[in-house]
């Protein structure tokens, strides 16, 4: 414990509030974009996408902003922004309600801005949750960095890790309870949650964050511009990044696909918050374990044992409707199953995030951690940008709304519906071979970066 500085904890404890408000919300994205302001599966999918990409395209630019303004600075900002953003995602929908444009109330649906233009007003309190999200990317990461040395490096990112799985089960944990007895309206009720565990972030940063560690504050813009531009053009790094990207594909599906798919096919009884939950339990229970046990090795080669792990686990969520009897240890099959594959996607990660982040802090000069930390959040811009889309298209084609099958007095025409879900688990086949295909990819870039490496210090 006396080896981590005063910042170093104080900068893990609002990650792990800033990771709680995030996931009760995340969690149940899609459901809240579609039961709650009436956009399609492909409509939720994009939108989403694009909310969870920008929020990891744009911590290559906070970065940087946050390397020159000091990293108190950005985060009082950030924190500000969240916990407006987090407010306006559950007044707006009240709003609107008030204002008699709602069907709103403790039902299962809503239905009234299914055709309004009013729907996208939801953009500007989503713009907000970007912008304060972006900053926090690269702000607490680089405050690990900044905080650490080089030998503590990877039990500071292990340590790191296991708050923000912390806050991930915390926060989907009130995710279900509120669903259940308030259907939709408590998918807005979220929100508040996560305004005011911001709000609590903000004020700890405001009283106890202080850091002597202030290198890169004052550069002027062209010295900001130099560093941004050296990092986007480090083609090693930036292949890097596309390739773990397809990690992040298959783990992002617990949030584009495994909601909506669960409660379709099990029924409105499914918990999707609890079986996500299964991933930050794994992880909080086995990442420093795994840190140890892998320490001796590569960053490399720790990321290429998870990316091994996880095409398997898309291939154990498939397996939910193919398995023969009507319960599995007391659990649908569907939902044993996913919580299987969602338990092997946090073995990978246990192997793949930490020591991922710990190589981008191992590139980072004095005084750009928040640049190159930044940077290295750009695997889930590629992959969030792609892996909702995509899961818009596929559950439109394979596991499509329920209500799109029911009459005019809302019942649903369950043979019709069997017969249109009857091939579901192909969306997870898509995945098995993203996965594949990073996991070769990951093994090449391994064996010439390593030759390359093996030339040059041959040739010295």
């Amino acid at each position: 414990m006396a080896k981590f500085s005063k910042p170093f904890w104080v900068a893990n404890f609002v990650e792990l509030l800033e990771r709680l408000a995030y996931y009760a919300v995340f969690i149940v994205i899609t459901l809240y974009l579609s039961n709650v302001w009436g956009f399609s599966d492909i409509e939720a999918g994009l939108i989403a996408g694009l909310f969870s990409a920008s929020l990891y395209l744009l911590p290559v630019f906070s970065g940087a902003i946050a390397d020159k303004i000091g990293f108190r600075s950005a985060i009082i900002f950030a924190f500000t922004m969240l916990t407006l953003g987090y407010a306006g995602l559950g007044i707006l929908p009240t709003m609107l309600e008030n204002a008699g444009l709602v069907e709103y109330g403790m039902v299962t649906t809503y239905t009234g801005l299914n055709e309004s233009h009013l729907r996208w007003s939801i953009i500007a309190p989503l713009v907000l949750v970007v912008i304060g999200g972006a900053f926090i990317k690269s702000v607490i990461s680089g405050t690990i960095a900044r905080e650490t040395t080089p030998e503590n490096r990877a039990r500071g990112y292990s340590i790191f890790y296991m708050m923000v799985n912390i806050g991930a089960f915390t926060g989907k944990t009130v995710v279900d309870p509120l669903r259940r007895s308030m259907g939709d309206q408590g998918l807005v009720y979220l929100n508040y949650f996560s305004a005011a565990m911001t709000l609590l972030a903000l004020i700890s940063v405001y009283f106890f964050y202080k850091s002597s560690k202030t290198e890169g504050e004052g550069k002027s813009f062209a010295e900001v511009g130099r560093s941004f531009m050296k990092v986007m053009l480090n083609g090693r790094l930036l292949l890097l990044i596309i390739i773990v990207s397809g990690f992040w594909m298959i783990q992002s599906q617990m949030y584009a696909t495994m909601p909506k798919y669960v409660i379709r096919l099990i029924g409105e009884d499914a918990s999707p918050g609890w079986y996500a939950n299964v991933n930050p339990l794994v992880v909080f229970i086995s990442v420093n374990f795994v840190t140890s046990l892998m320490k001796k090795y590569s960053a490399i080669k720790s990321m290429m044992i998870g990316m091994l792990i996880i095409p398997f686990s898309a291939l154990v969520m498939s397996l939910g409707t193919q398995v023969g009897g009507d319960h599995l240890l007391g659990l649908h099959p569907v939902a044993f199953m996913m919580v299987i594959g969602i338990a092997f996607q946090a073995i990978a990660e246990c192997f793949i995030s930490p020591r991922y982040l710990e190589f981008f802090s191992l590139q980072a000069p004095k005084g750009e951690e928040g640049l190159y930390l930044g940077f290295s959040h750009l695997h889930s811009f590629f992959s969030f940008l792609f892996a909702f889309g995509l899961s818009g298209f596929l559950l439109d084609k394979y596991c499509p709304d329920p209500r799109l099958y029911t009459d005019e007095a809302g019942v649903l025409d369950t043979l019709s519906y069997a017969a249109a879900t009857q091939h579901a688990h192909y969306i997870w086949y898509v995945f098995v071979g993203i996965g594949l295909i990073s996991a070769i990819a990951l093994y090449i870039y391994g064996r010439v970066t390593k030759n390359i490496d093996s030339k040059k210090e041959n040739v010295i």
